[in-house]
């Protein structure tokens, strides 16, 4: 065992939080943040984490740079306590979508952020389906890369997948939904989808594999605004796919995603509580799955100094 473990939240999402601690048996360490009316942010430990094994959860939620900077002062707060080790655990990784340079004169924001966490004095960082897995890499510390595909395949065996088809939405996540689809031991389908600009409104061109009279899983690691995922199912629904369900590990929701997907031909959307999605939010095609018991086991596993990496299979 490392230290005492001592588990703090920022704002972004206590509720995880919340049922991650019900699970390790820890309870919620004392933190005060506040925002003063200059908008700067203030946080103060209320008890001592010198020599402690912290971990702080703060995932990227909105107000996302709010959060990123609340989770920077929050390691920054720990190191100078004096905390034994300290872990980032970020479910939902900041501008994690930023991850290369695929235009002339951007940054690769991702990196940034990894910068900055290290800088703020992390020794570890704990988070849950990068939208690439290279983004282990722009870390010079630790990176507990752990994945929700098992929690989604569960959620998918409720659903009867006889006559099933997963699909992926694109062919960049194809490999991982040919893990799902052995998972839940169905054929595989790849959509065809083209994006020539940021306007998260990608063209689906063509398919490959056969949906027609199936029922269609898609999977995928994010949903945003949703135009994604509501133009493949359209277009999984004009090639005879009787029924989608989609399965997306972060529920991030912007905009108007609620009632773009509650008036799409989408049957039930599932994803993970690694987003705080708020009341406003939900309706009947949404299902939240927690990732909370996962969380708990890599914490205490890594507190106690266990390998993580028989708590799940790859995906």
């Amino acid at each position: 065992m490392f230290g005492e473990l001592k588990i703090f939240s920022g704002r972004a999402n206590p509720e995880l939080t919340k049922a991650i601690c019900a699970t390790t048996g820890v309870m919620p360490g004392a933190v005060d943040i506040m925002k003063f009316s200059n908008e700067n942010i203030k946080v103060a430990f209320k008890e001592s984490v010198r020599g402690k094994d912290v971990y702080l959860i703060q995932p990227s939620c909105a107000p996302v740079n709010e959060g990123l900077m609340e989770l920077l002062i929050m390691i920054n707060a720990a190191k100078h306590a004096s905390a034994g080790r300290i872990t980032a655990v970020t479910p939902y990784f900041p501008y994690v979508r930023s991850d290369k340079k695929d235009e002339p004169r951007i940054a690769i924001t991702a990196k940034l952020v990894a910068d900055l966490i290290q800088t703020a004095g992390a020794d570890r960082i704990m988070t849950m389906n990068l939208h690439s897995a290279q983004i282990q890499g722009f870390f010079d510390i630790p990176c507990d890369h752990l994945l929700a595909g098992k929690i989604l395949c569960d959620a998918a065996t409720r659903f009867d997948t006889t006559n099933g088809v997963v699909v992926a939405p694109d062919a960049g996540s194809a490999k991982h939904a040919g893990h799902y689809a052995r998972r839940l031991n169905l054929p595989l389908a790849i959509l065809d989808k083209r994006r020539s600009d940021d306007s998260e409104a990608p063209s689906m061109e063509n398919i490959i594999g056969e949906v027609e009279g199936k029922k269609a899983f898609i999977f995928d690691d994010e949903v945003a605004s949703g135009g994604s995922l509501i133009e493949a199912a359209e277009m999984l629904e004009k090639k005879g796919a009787t029924e989608i369900i989609a399965f997306c590990v972060h529920g991030v929701l912007s905009g108007n995603a609620r009632e773009r997907i509650e008036q799409s031909c989408i049957k039930k959307l599932v994803v993970t509580d690694t987003v705080c999605i708020p009341q406003e939010k939900r309706h009947e095609k949404l299902e939240i799955v927690s990732v909370a018991e996962l969380f708990g086991k890599a914490i205490t596993y890594t507190n106690a100094g266990r390998s993580i990496s028989g708590l799940y299979s790859k995906y």
